[in-house]
């Protein structure tokens, strides 16, 4: 995309925003499904579809049976081969510290590769959410699981609704209909036991098993994975360290191999990294899918591991790039964010971007992704942000609203010529949503545009902005 001048970019930008947006204010909120819409078969723990490289559809289901249950797909039964046994994966190193303990999965992973043109799949009745030729709408989600963590001293409310609430904005973004769920990473929190005395978050399981992976993700994430098939990122919490065995048995869409699931310490440095893959939105746009779990905000050394890994993760980019003239990039960690926090002697400090992404992709390319990714869809700052750059840098969406315990530092005023979110990276369009939870919607426009629609935990709207190319503008800057 050549960069335009500052007059043509307002008479190509600000034209279609209006047309875009006018009029859409008085939509009313969607209805929320029942809980009898999304009721499991017998012995089926979770049923849901994943996009893996260039598409592929897979379908998991997590029984308790003694062997895994036959899929029907276009009428026909077939079996389902089993992706990893019930089991007691021994004690490992994790970062829940002294409260660490052998995670349980007593379920069967199951699953089966479906073909593109499948025109029907279900398990025992139960029918699964199958990809669109050409994708019209995405329902964006991240960090979504609830707090409990003892080195932070943060224990969120998990028996609040209100505190934590990912089961309704699951079901306000079922109730979108979108063709394609895009969780951009972090979906377990509960790490450590909560407190004695603690009634918000009393008799909570915890720890990196099936019972915590339920109750943070599976449970509240039923209306959801039931509506479409998903594309699920990576975040730091699904690290070896954290939550990547279970990652690794439940959400990966790849096959899982030996060595690559975070059973043991001494394969970390296979199982925290997983190549990027491109998933085709139909038409002229694709997502590229990036594993980011492992990067450090404290920067990267070209003799540190993830280094040289996320140098190869961008070659890798480069080349998924060039099969499509527009890119979405979904990775956990934002590149280009703007976040606030406070230091131990209580000032205000600013978190620009991740630097470990700054280090490894700046040392290919100064600008850090490929020309033709047009924006970066990203989650781990707990709060809704865009950015738009008048240099070439891609647009920054950030969606890590939707479940977990929310940013509340107040962000400085923006843009600001003083604050680069990335070296290089000058701010030109800023807006923001801190202490809100909720989804993000993305529709498909012209070739290169999609309309960005923000929605709060009931499905109302928060805010709508325009994505045309790289560049992006909101209604409103900052949303109260």
């Amino acid at each position: 995309m050549s960069i335009l001048s500052t007059a043509g970019l307002r008479r190509a930008f600000l034209l279609p925003l209006a047309a875009g947006l006018g009029g859409c204010a008085a939509l009313a909120p969607p209805p929320l499904p029942s809980a009898a819409a999304h009721a499991l078969p017998p012995g089926i723990a979770a049923a849901y579809v994943l996009l893996g490289e260039q598409g592929r559809p897979v379908a998991r289901v997590l029984s308790s049976a003694a062997a895994c249950p036959a899929i029907e797909v276009d009428g026909q039964a077939q079996p389902m081969r089993l992706r990893a046994p019930a089991a007691t994966l021994a004690l490992r190193p994790t970062a829940a510290g002294a409260d660490s303990k052998p995670s349980v999965f007593p379920l069967l992973t199951c699953e089966a590769e479906l073909a593109p043109a499948a025109r029907s799949a279900s398990v025992a009745g139960y029918a699964l959410p199958l990809p669109r030729a050409e994708v019209q709408r995405i329902a964006v989600i991240g960090d979504t699981g609830c707090r409990l963590k003892k080195a932070d001293n943060a224990y969120q409310a998990c028996n609040d609704l209100q505190a934590f609430p990912f089961a309704a904005v699951a079901a306000a973004a079922a109730a979108w209909q979108p063709d394609l769920v895009l969780h951009v990473g972090d979906y377990h929190y509960r790490e450590n036991p909560c407190p004695e005395g603690n009634a918000g978050c009393a008799d909570s399981p915890w720890g990196y098993g099936w019972d915590a992976w339920r109750e943070d993700f599976f449970r509240p994430a039923a209306p959801l994975l039931q509506a479409a098939p998903w594309v699920a990122v990576r975040g730091n919490h699904e690290s070896c360290a954290r939550a990547g065995q279970g990652w690794w048995r439940l959400l990966d869409p790849r096959p899982l191999q030996a060595g690559r699931d975070c059973n043991l310490p001494a394969d970390d440095r296979l199982g925290d990294y997983s190549d990027p893959y491109a998933v085709p939105l139909g038409g002229d746009s694709q997502l590229l899918v990036i594993d980011t779990a492992a990067t450090s905000w404290r920067g990267l050394k070209p003799a540190d591991t993830g280094y040289e890994r996320y140098r190869a993760t961008y070659r890798r980019l480069a080349q998924l790039a060039a099969q499509a003239p527009y890119n979405l990039g979904a990775n956990h960690h934002p590149i280009f964010a703007v976040g606030a926090d406070r230091d131990q002697q209580g000032q205000r400090i600013l978190i620009l971007g991740d630097k470990g992404l700054h280090d490894s992709f700046g040392s290919l390319n100064p600008l850090f992704l490929p020309e033709n990714v047009q924006a970066m869809l990203s989650g781990h700052v707990h709060l809704w942000q865009q950015l738009s750059f008048s240099s070439p840098h891609p647009s920054q969406l950030v969606a890590g609203f939707s479940g977990t315990a929310e940013d509340t530092e107040p962000l400085p005023p923006l843009p600001d010529p003083a604050i680069a979110p990335a070296p290089g990276a000058v701010l030109e369009h800023f807006s923001a949503w801190l202490d809100g939870f909720g989804f993000m919607g993305m529709e498909r426009g012209a070739p290169g545009e999609w309309r960005i629609t923000v929605f709060d935990r009931q499905g109302a709207v928060k805010n709508r902005c325009l994505l045309q190319g790289r560049r992006s503008q909101c209604e409103q800057a900052l949303v109260r």
